[in-house]
């Protein structure tokens, strides 16, 4: 139960990252299987090989309602183990099969390889896409994310999505003072131009074993920039790397974070093209389902993005 995120459930085929993107907040969920939010998190992932089985099953039951749900939210479902393991594809090829609507949080364009499935959905307005792009320096990306794929080959990403018809949002996530905090207007305005309907942001906020390993890495990778960047996000959450309010925890507070606010309301107006998603199509599953099992629709729908992105 929780104001900041925007769906019910989301199913994660996989715990861990191969990514290693040094500010990422799924890395404290790692401690609870018993490992590291550091290294361990990078190199021992773990791999949910009965997803398929369990979600066919829910989609099966009379008792299930179709609502949107989140691949992937708390890892990414197109890191490089699923070129071998193709769990994502699988839940696809089932939300195909059952015609059941979700959202796809991403920075790898893996996904492209499942573009046959996703055109399929995104004519029954079953399927959009989230694209996150931290930044278009390719040194800072090295850095920060060092085992995804470029910010160049995600924006042909989006354009090829687009391309194909499936609705595709870029999420600046997150935003770092003092790091990338310069490239709203320039990220806003390419993914305008490669087709996505809307542009997202979250703050970078450094809960738990995050922060240690955060302050650790930029002293070491940008020991010129560490202070002065550790004391912007301390100034936006009340003197603290952390924040888990409701509420506050996305976007910050103080004069920083209406600045950020303000700078994507401008690039939003002035680069996004005017174009109108239609919302989640939650009948043809019930539909499919009616025939067979007898059961009517929910009527739920799902904007992944927050309101003000």
């Amino acid at each position: 139960k929780s104001p900041d995120i925007p769906f019910d459930f989301s199913i994660n085929p996989y715990q861990g990252c191969e990514h290693g993107c040094v500010y990422c907040y799924a890395r404290n969920t790692h401690t609870y299987w018993g490992y590291s939010a550091g290294l361990d998190f990078e190199t021992k992932i773990l791999v949910k090989q009965d997803v398929p089985k369990i979600l066919e099953e829910k989609f099966k039951s009379k008792r299930w309602k179709a609502a949107p749900f989140s691949l992937s939210g708390n890892t990414d479902p197109y890191q490089p183990i699923e070129k071998e393991m193709k769990i994502s594809r699988a839940i696809l090829e089932l939300c195909w099969k059952y015609r059941h609507p979700l959202g796809i949080i991403t920075k790898n364009s893996l996904i492209l390889r499942d573009l046959d499935i996703l055109s399929d959905l995104a004519k029954h307005n079953l399927v959009r896409v989230n694209l996150s792009i931290t930044t278009m320096d390719e040194n800072t990306r090295r850095l920060l994310e060092p085992r995804t794929a470029s910010a160049e080959r995600r924006f042909e990403t989006v354009q090829k999505l687009t391309d194909a018809g499936v609705p595709v949002s870029v999420m600046m996530a997150p935003i770092i003072p003092g790091l990338n905090d310069h490239e709203i207007l320039p990220i806003v305005k390419r993914s305008g131009e490669c087709g996505a309907y809307m542009v997202g942001y979250t703050m970078v906020r450094l809960n738990g074993d995050i922060g240690k390993i955060f302050e650790d890495w930029a002293r070491k990778a940008i020991p010129d920039r560490a202070e002065k960047i550790l004391n912007q996000i301390r100034d936006m959450r009340g003197g603290s790397l952390e924040e888990k309010r409701f509420g506050h925890r996305m976007r910050g507070q103080g004069a920083y974070a209406e600045i950020v606010r303000a700078q994507f309301k401008t690039a939003r107006e002035k680069f996004l093209p005017k174009i109108e998603v239609p919302p989640y199509n939650t009948e043809m599953h019930a539909g499919f389902k009616s025939v067979s099992q007898g059961v009517t629709s929910s009527s739920d729908q799902l904007q992944l993005l927050f309101p003000e992105g």
